[in-house]
């Protein structure tokens, strides 16, 4: 069975998928679709019988697509979703949701009444990290986190601006937000101070804070703190570690360290986990289990919701009470 997709947006994180999926049999690359066509067409046209579209609906309407990649900026989200769940299109979204909470909310409840197949990228779920993590948790009780984003900014335009991106926390922390939760439950309550010190002088239009601290409780009585900084010249600190009475696990993109009385041992990743996202979407293309999708669209807003209730937190200066789907606290 040949799986046809589309990619709407082909820029960087596109190009992540696509050098997966072509080295992936039964695949066939149909359709790009870019507010730039210029951009769409280079990219159809390396490969075979692809075809660019400058109109979103004319892709959609006229190539009979199996699946969907949605790689857009934060703000560019919501039409592209909706017009996927009208006409009943699986599709993998890129994160962040979006800048706000509006958006979101609403194409998820369009994917929940449609009952339609999606996956959010948030890769860090597929390291082998983060599931031998969730073993070694079933057998500790965990106490505290603390999570980590130190680096540079990134310098696209739209991610200097808080109306473009949603701010460091929202369009990149949020790995590490949804690693937390995934490994430690639910977040009920979160406490944010964001300070812009460094970047606002130093690259013209910046106004997205560059440096910050989020303290969140969990359900579970856990504490946690993860901060960010994008005003290093050099990529510092990645991670989440978690301290528990075994010990510590610290997770970074290439290993999990597992620190214990008896000393340090080194589980390193080695399968790419864009790979196995990318592999999980397509298996339930296939074959309609969606059970190897470890984010999707419904699981993936709690933890978009938790980088909102932070932007919010840091300009009213209060904590933020967060709650479920049904109206209550966590």
């Amino acid at each position: 069975m040949t799986i046809k997709l589309g990619f709407i947006g082909s820029g960087g994180i596109a190009n992540h998928h696509l050098k997966n999926l072509v080295q992936m049999d039964g695949i066939k690359l149909s359709a790009f679709y870019d507010v730039n066509l210029e951009r769409a067409q280079i990219t159809a046209s390396e490969h075979d019988g692809a075809k660019a579209f400058s109109n979103l609906d004319d892709m959609l309407d006229g190539e009979s697509l199996d699946g969907v990649y949605v790689c857009v900026p934060p703000m560019a989200h919501g039409e592209a979703e909706s017009k996927l769940v009208e006409r009943g299109i699986p599709f993998l979204v890129e994160k962040p949701l979006g800048i706000d909470n509006e958006t979101p909310h609403r194409i998820g409840q369009l994917v929940k009444a449609k009952k339609l197949t999606t996956s959010v990228g948030y890769h860090w779920r597929y390291n082998e990290s983060a599931g031998l993590a969730k073993r070694l948790l079933e057998n500790s009780k965990p106490g505290m986190a603390l999570g980590y984003w130190m680096g540079g900014m990134p310098m696209v335009p739209w991610w200097r601006t808080q109306s473009g991106s949603g701010g460091q926390f929202v369009e990149q922390t949020t790995h590490i937000v949804d690693l937390l939760r995934y490994l430690c439950g639910e977040v009920r309550e979160v406490y944010a101070a964001y300070a812009l010190q460094v970047m606002g002088e130093k690259v013209e239009g910046t106004d997205v804070p560059d440096v910050g601290s989020v303290t969140l409780k969990l359900a579970n009585g856990m504490v946690a703190t993860i901060s960010n900084t994008c005003l290093l010249p050099v990529g510092h600190h990645v991670g989440l570690d978690i301290y528990t009475s075994n010990g510590i696990l610290e997770l970074r993109s290439d290993a999990l360290h597992e620190i214990t009385s008896e000393g340090k041992q080194t589980h390193s990743n080695v399968a790419n986990p864009y790979f196995v996202e990318d592999e999980a979407f397509i298996h339930a293309l296939r074959t309609g289990d969606t059970s190897l999708i470890l984010s999707d669209y419904e699981d993936s807003l709690r933890s978009h919701e938790i980088t909102i209730a932070a932007n919010e937190s840091a300009v009213s200066g209060k904590p933020i009470l967060l709650t479920n789907p049904q109206g209550v606290l966590s």
